[in-house]
């Protein structure tokens, strides 16, 4: 068995530390979530890269109106948490180079390997190509980004090269702005601002205030940056992980979201219900691409609501359900990185095929969704895990331990 070593450890004075497995847990469940979200994507009324001919309301209402408010930020706020613990014991240098090692190289040895694959194969199943890997190479470069300075310095370059490794690219990206900011928070004169954070977390409402930050990033940011993964979703993104240090510097914040869970909740139900009735009117997608009308500022505020307080009810059912050790824990803290980084080229490459057959969509996305799982931990567990250049390229320790 592999031993990891702790990212998630709760030190207090004069008190041993106590690792909090929720937070693994979260980050563990969010990576499934992930997975499940680009695995029913071809079956949701969104565009994708890869569509079935038969698309469900249902598909979409679960997993990309319920779920995705909330299930990036979650993740995002997780990293910066376990940021927080890995500073504990590291300086600002170590830092820094275990973050190139586990999350740098992965998203640039990815993109080389497996974006061109994962371009190739949307060109074939939407009839865009015909011919060989080999020969779409030289396309595949035509229609990169250009040299173009508002091209290159942007945030949504990462997804344009990584597709969907952009994620470890913000991560990367977050992890290197938030650094001075990190390290000076462990000083005095930081902690000093914590507490005064968590002050005003105390007071009753006091949790709902830390949405102003997030909305006025969407309000101001939006309407001039609206692609996705552009700069209005890397600052918010950011402000999500800074959060995570935030939160776990003091007791107070947690103590607070196990005070104040049930107003999240009413606040996150009501957010929830209003933002299906939108969509339900055929409003959504108007409402929040038009600057110009009063809809787009109400959506994404909606939207920012919705998001902090279902990250919130998340937080405190982790720590109730989720605060435990077992082989599956263990297990998933080694496999989460290969398995996000080659989930969504297995799901092309069998879509390629799924997606073409004569049967019910019900039928085609257990196939779709229970192969993918499986084939992805098989190519984790008998070639990335077995081979050390495989592990060390996709951000694993080079060597295995033994216990």
């Amino acid at each position: 068995m592999e031993k990891t070593e702790s990212n998630t450890q709760s030190v207090q004075p004069n008190q041993k530390s106590v690792r909090l497995h929720y937070i693994d847990w979260v980050r563990l469940l969010a990576t499934l979530g992930v997975f499940l979200y680009h695995a029913t994507r071809p079956f949701s009324n969104l565009e994708g890269f890869i569509k079935n001919d038969e698309v469900s309301t249902v598909v979409t209402v679960i997993f990309l109106i319920l779920l995705g408010p909330f299930g990036m930020p979650l993740f995002f706020m997780m990293a910066g948490a376990s940021s927080r613990f890995a500073l504990m014991r590291r300086t600002g240098r170590q830092f820094a180079i275990e973050r190139i090692k586990r999350l740098a190289i992965p998203f640039v040895v990815g993109s080389i390997l497996l974006t061109p694959l994962q371009i190739y194969m949307v060109w074939i199943y939407n009839g865009w190509y015909e011919g060989s890997f080999l020969a779409f190479i030289p396309t595949f470069i035509e229609n990169l980004p250009g040299p173009a300075i508002s091209e290159l310095f942007n945030p949504s370059i990462f997804e344009a090269y990584g597709i969907h490794l952009w994620f470890l690219g913000f991560l990367f990206s977050f992890s290197l702005i938030s650094l001075p900011i990190f390290l000076w928070l462990k000083k005095d004169s930081g902690m000093r601002f914590i507490a005064i954070l968590a002050g005003l977390w105390e007071r009753r409402g006091g949790i709902f205030l830390f949405i102003l930050p997030i909305m006025l990033v969407r309000l101001i940011l939006q309407p001039l940056f609206p692609v996705y993964t552009s700069w209005s979703d890397f600052v918010f993104f950011l402000i999500f992980f800074i959060y995570g240090y935030v939160i776990y510097s003091d007791e107070r914040f947690m103590n607070v979201v196990r005070r104040d869970w049930k107003f999240a909740l009413i606040i996150g139900i009501a957010s929830t219900l209003v933002i299906i009735a939108v969509a339900a009117a055929g409003l959504a997608v108007e409402w929040s691409a038009n600057p110009e009308i009063l809809g787009f500022y109400l959506t994404w505020s909606l939207i920012s609501i919705n998001g902090w307080c279902w990250v919130i009810v998340a937080l405190y059912v982790a720590t109730r359900l989720l605060d435990f050790k077992n082989r599956w824990l263990e297990y998933g803290q080694v496999a989460i990185l290969p398995f996000y980084v080659f989930h969504q080229p297995v799901i092309f490459a069998i879509s390629l095929y799924v997606l073409k057959r004569d049967a019910g969509i019900l039928v085609k996305l257990l196939v779709l969704v229970l192969s993918s799982f499986m084939v992805t931990l098989i190519l984790y567990e008998f070639i990335i895990k077995r081979l050390k250049p495989m592990r060390t390229l996709f951000g694993m320790k080079p060597k295995l331990s033994k216990t």
